[in-house]
């Protein structure tokens, strides 16, 4: 039976996407151009890998994506703009000493207005900045180097900086956890802030690093519907579904998935693309974090190291119940 394709399915509701990278081009590229029409950098646009040291750039691996993308009629997304991770240590120190707050400011905007001159107009969209928000507690934004050094500020300024570069492109602030109510509060007061100062905000990209124990579908509807009241574009930007919690002890022995998980895992993806179809009208597109799961981020960051087989294709790149879930509607 001929297998249809993910994007064509979700045609008339929003663009599907995949982060990839260099290697997984080629690698998984007969899944990509089947079942993809869009693609986001999953690390080869970050600031360490763009912009090492002061005076170098780097966009050679950054490029081979983007030429993957228009020889196969792909839009792209740029991630991400500014963030506390994946940023080299001399951004915020000179000198060995730590930068003032408008120097800071000063070689966030070069680096910004550098890597949206480069690859405009070809982007359509931008996370500007990722991951600011704290997840617990009562501070809203999370303590990192650029608070520390330049305060609330550097929020807006980037975002301004980022519209003055590249006024056709959409912006995004980008967040994990953004279906837990504390931090979905956060979120939703940093947004308001930031629209109340005027800062070119188009809209917000909901990380979707879930499992299959959370969040459950009425949280994930409930924060679409907060997040949209914002007059906001969503969008859903690192979808993988994880076969286990984080913290779940349990560490299997290699070989197949258990059954009962991957019923669990169908049932789900079922369930939220059932509740993203019915917003259609807010989300724009819907990305998940990698093809196949046998080249996912989860499998290598968390301990145990494990299967988690999160996404829609299996280790051998062939379509799991869950993508079947997710087409048959």
């Amino acid at each position: 039976m001929k297998v249809v394709s993910l994007c064509e399915a979700y045609r008339d509701y929003f663009s599907i996407g995949a982060a990839v990278n260099s290697r997984s081009v080629d690698t998984h590229a007969d899944l990509l151009k089947v079942h993809f029409n869009s693609i986001t950098a999953e690390n080869e646009m970050k600031f360490e890998r763009l912009h090492p040291e002061p005076e170098v750039y780097d966009f050679e691996k950054a490029d081979i994506l983007l030429r993957f993308a228009r020889e196969n009629g792909m839009r792209m997304r740029g991630h991400t703009l500014v963030w506390h991770n994946q940023t080299p240590s001399w951004v915020f120190r000179e000198n060995g000493m730590p930068r003032k707050k408008e120097n800071l400011l000063t070689v966030m905007k070069d680096h910004i207005r550098r890597v949206t001159s480069h690859f405009s107009p070809n982007l359509y969209c931008w996370d500007v900045v990722n991951e600011a928000v704290e997840d617990k507690g009562s501070n809203i934004l999370r303590r990192s180097p650029w608070l520390e050094i330049a305060g609330e500020d550097f929020l807006k300024e980037a975002f301004v900086c980022a519209k003055e570069s590249v006024p056709e492109a959409s912006l995004y602030y980008n967040d994990y956890n953004a279906c837990v109510p504390e931090k979905r509060e956060k979120i939703c007061a940093l947004l308001r802030r930031l629209l109340e100062e005027g800062a070119p905000v188009d809209g917000f990209g909901i990380q979707g690093h879930w499992n299959i124990t959370a969040p459950q579908p009425d949280e994930i509807r409930r924060s679409i519907e907060a997040y949209a009241s914002l007059g906001l574009k969503l969008q859903i930007t690192e979808l993988d579904l994880s076969l286990y919690a984080q913290s779940d002890p349990y560490r299997p022995e290699p070989g197949p998935a258990p059954e009962e998980l991957l019923i669990r895992q169908t049932k789900l993806y079922e369930e939220i693309f059932h509740i993203f179809r019915e917003y259609r009208d807010v989300i724009e597109a819907v990305t998940f974090w990698g093809v196949a799961d046998d080249d996912t981020w989860l499998d290598r960051f968390f301990e145990p190291h494990r299967a988690n087989r999160p996404l829609l294709f299996d280790e051998e790149h062939k379509p799991k119940a869950a993508f079947r879930a997710v087409t048959q509607f």
